[in-house]
């Protein structure tokens, strides 16, 4: 399939490269110079813009950063032009990005007015899991358009959920989220604390890993660097998920969560710490590095 990727960040970039490696047909366009270049070193074909990325495509697949971007992208701002409008019906467009389940809907909405088929599928996994092609798929869709995009999905994912409507996915995505910050950040207090106590952090994960706490930073993503050697805590919290990443999600969250008057105090204490960490100037690194703000200070 002639496929249009845009977006090629710490996620987008390995996604765009599984699809090629699988033989589909992908032309690749992000704003950034360096993930352009990298891509193209892998062998994709780089286009100039995204209008160029998009033409002739059948299938559009987009992953950016905020629900700014998607709307900016598809109907357009000030600064670019709508892409949407130069789609051909029949075009299938695929956002992996997360985003209020409201952008969703209105990207949708205006895509079915001209015969486009939109569906919102934000995905877990991890930086790790884009790179080995086994992340989760989080589905917003109408039953027919799911099963247009199942088979790009199954080469980029292990996991494919079919959440509900449009939107559905965006709110899935929000509340796996909102959970996985509140975990982190406790399972980041956990560990301070016993090192606190003289508990050396990799015995202490193991026992915690093996018993009633554990979860999946204890697993995968320990938070503690030297712990686990393929995570980002032992990479200078480098890659992996940024923290600001991980605030916009817990804000999209409590924003959901005032919509529906649905109670989340542990979702916005996670919010408020990581708000924290941010301003502390550590928005860039890894959304595991909330370490920093829960461990006991030298001195």
């Amino acid at each position: 399939m002639k496929i249009a990727f845009i977006g090629l960040g710490n996620m987008g970039g390995p996604m765009a490269l599984n699809l090629h490696k699988a033989g589909h047909e992908v032309t690749a366009f992000d704003l950034s110079q360096s993930a352009r270049d990298k891509l193209a070193a892998d062998g994709v074909r780089i286009a100039a813009d995204a209008a160029a990325c998009a033409a002739g495509a059948e299938a559009v697949i987009s992953m950016l950063p905020a629900s700014q971007h998607v709307d900016a992208l598809f109907l357009g701002s000030a600064a670019q032009p709508a892409l949407l409008p130069l789609l051909p019906a029949g075009t299938l467009v695929i956002d992996c990005s997360t985003i209020a389940a409201a952008t969703s809907r209105k990207v949708a909405e205006a895509a079915r007015a001209r015969g486009v088929a939109f569906i919102d599928a934000p995905v877990s996994g991890g930086t790790g899991g884009a790179i080995a092609g086994t992340l989760t798929f989080m589905v917003g869709a109408e039953a027919t358009d799911l099963e247009r995009a199942r088979p790009l999905l199954e080469k980029m994912g292990a996991n494919v959920f079919h959440a509900g409507a449009v939107g559905a996915g965006q709110t899935a995505k929000i509340c796996n989220n909102m959970l996985l910050g509140i975990l982190m950040a406790g399972t980041s207090e956990a560990i301070a604390l016993g090192v606190a106590n003289g508990l050396d952090p990799k015995v202490l994960s193991e026992i915690m890993r093996r018993s009633s706490g554990g979860n999946w930073a204890l697993e995968k993503y320990n938070p503690w660097p030297g712990v686990m050697e393929a995570a980002p805590a032992s990479k200078q919290y480098a890659g992996g998920f940024g923290t600001d990443l991980m605030l916009k999600d817990l804000g999209l969250a409590q924003e959901n969560a005032m919509a529906v008057k649905a109670a989340t105090p542990l979702g916005g204490l996670a919010r408020n710490l990581y708000a924290s960490h941010s301003l502390a100037g550590h928005g860039a690194l890894d959304f595991s590095s909330i370490v920093f703000s829960l461990q006991k200070k030298a001195g």
